[in-house]
């Protein structure tokens, strides 16, 4: 045997080459050092292929026997932290494959009887992300319930809700809340759909074509527990679009996150002053020693534009693409192994950040009282009294624009000053004008009022549980 036969020995498929792969070719090529994270689904993937190869007479019961063996003692290997990845190997299926054939011989050849890398690696993800898909789904339960809690203490507690970031009617702190826990439902929702379009199997699609063994695919399937079977052997083993839309689905979570992270750093500041978080959430100024700054929501912020990054890098990747399969789906990895590693921590540590939030209503009733939030309260009082709510809308902005240039909000002018802008308005006004009126007025389904807080936060606490 030749110096570069020798060279080449160690790779799949090197008998057809006549020079060993350069050293910076195999080190640019390699996915090992990142894939190896995909160790357990290949492990199930290839038993439950060893088993549908036996069931099929494809494979003897005895080389069946060995590999469930070699695997075992594989597993064992790689969770004692024993196993020896090598780069020269190339990827996880190699490794894992090469260590099979030194522990059981030629069994460990057999074992890539009609299958591929191509559909190999394509089941591998997929079975990994359906995992990770399964954790995220609880994480996104924690959340929910975590924002639940603080919801259901402050269903009394004003706040001023916003447009444009300007005072525009006061609502429930619990409220205001539970608008994220719908968002965080909905983003349930889409993982569990996508969840169904992950789990499908690629195996036995192999290269591109199919095998001409007579596989039993949809075995495989109900053995890893997988809904369906790919349909397409070139569309098997060349699309990637599960990965696509799950880190669509990621984007969007993180999207939510951020747009929380925004309240959180908001409240927090002294210009407003309505929350506190827990200093373990919290870092100080390395200069300014009374500084508290909110970097976990900030960094959140930031890790949304990552994840987002993430999604156009798969669809740039795959938008090229001529079927079946190509080299460049091995970059398809990294970007979505990081989007569920940072989907995964942001979740976890916003759960226990939401959990230690301090609420400070009175500065949160006093921003309301500022910026006249009960002004269209007042309007739907007039129109209540037959005034058509244009004209309505007109004679409360001019309340409003002579309670600005006196310093006071509606509520204490007089009762003859606020006459004097319709002749309807009486005594009762002032019951409209307050903020605790305006808030217990809004009690219809999906309202601010405190039993309409109530009632969803019961139903949120029934819906997760």
């Amino acid at each position: 045997m030749s110096d570069n036969q020798l060279a080449n020995k160690s790779q799949a498929w090197s008998a057809l080459f006549s020079e060993p792969m350069s050293e910076l070719v195999k080190r640019y090529t390699a996915s090992v050092f990142f894939d190896k994270r995909l160790w357990k689904a290949d492990i199930d993937g290839s038993l439950a292929h060893a088993e549908m190869l036996a069931a099929q007479g494809i494979l003897s019961t005895e080389d069946h026997a060995a590999i469930q063996r070699g695997m075992a003692q594989i597993r064992e290997e790689i969770e004692a932290g024993r196993f020896e990845w090598k780069l020269d190997l190339e990827d996880v299926h190699l490794n894992i494959e090469a260590r099979l054939t030194e522990l059981v011989g030629l069994a460990g050849k057999r074992l890539h009887t009609g299958r591929s890398r191509n559909d190999q690696v394509a089941t591998d993800v997929r079975l990994w992300l359906r995992g990770e898909i399964d954790e995220i789904a609880q994480l996104l339960t924690a959340l929910q319930l975590a924002l639940v809690d603080v919801a259901e203490k402050n269903a009394e507690t004003i706040l001023p809700g916003f447009t444009h970031l300007q005072v525009a009617q006061p609502v429930a702190f619990g409220h205001h809340l539970l608008a994220y826990v719908e968002m965080f439902a909905r983003d349930a929702e889409r993982m569990a759909d996508v969840r169904r379009r992950v789990n499908r199997l690629p195996l036995g699609a192999a290269a591109l074509a199919g095998t001409s063994y007579p596989l039993d695919r949809e075995r495989v399937a109900r053995t890893l527990g997988m809904e369906a079977v790919c349909q397409n052997s070139l569309d098997a083993v060349s699309d990637r679009d599960f990965a696509i839309e799950f880190s669509a689905a990621a984007a969007l979570v993180m999207v939510h996150v951020s747009r929380l992270s925004e309240e959180l750093i908001l409240w927090m500041s002294q210009s407003f002053g309505f929350i506190d978080l827990a200093d373990r959430f919290c870092t100080g100024s390395s200069i300014m020693p009374q500084k508290k700054n909110p970097d976990v929501p900030e960094l959140a912020r930031g890790k949304s534009g990552r994840v987002v990054g993430h999604l156009m890098g798969l669809i740039t990747l795959m938008k090229g693409q001529p079927l079946a399969y190509n080299k460049d789906n091995q970059e398809d990895k990294e970007p979505l192994f990081d989007t569920v590693d940072t989907l995964k921590d942001t979740l976890r540590i916003f759960a226990e950040l939401a959990a230690g939030i301090t609420v400070k209503p009175e500065a949160m009733e006093r921003a309301a009282m500022r910026g006249y939030a009960t002004a269209t309260d007042l309007a739907d009082y007039l129109v209540k009294k037959g005034l058509p709510f244009r004209d309505a809308h007109e004679v409360v902005a001019h309340a409003v624009k002579t309670a600005i240039a006196e310093g006071r909000d509606l509520s204490a002018l007089s009762l003859d000053a606020l006459k004097a802008f319709d002749a309807r308005i009486e005594a009762d006004v002032f019951d409209v004008l307050s903020l605790r009126g305006s808030l217990n007025a809004r009690n219809i389904l999906g309202g601010t009022a405190p039993d309409q807080v109530r009632a969803q936060v019961a139903r949120h606490r029934a819906r997760l549980a």
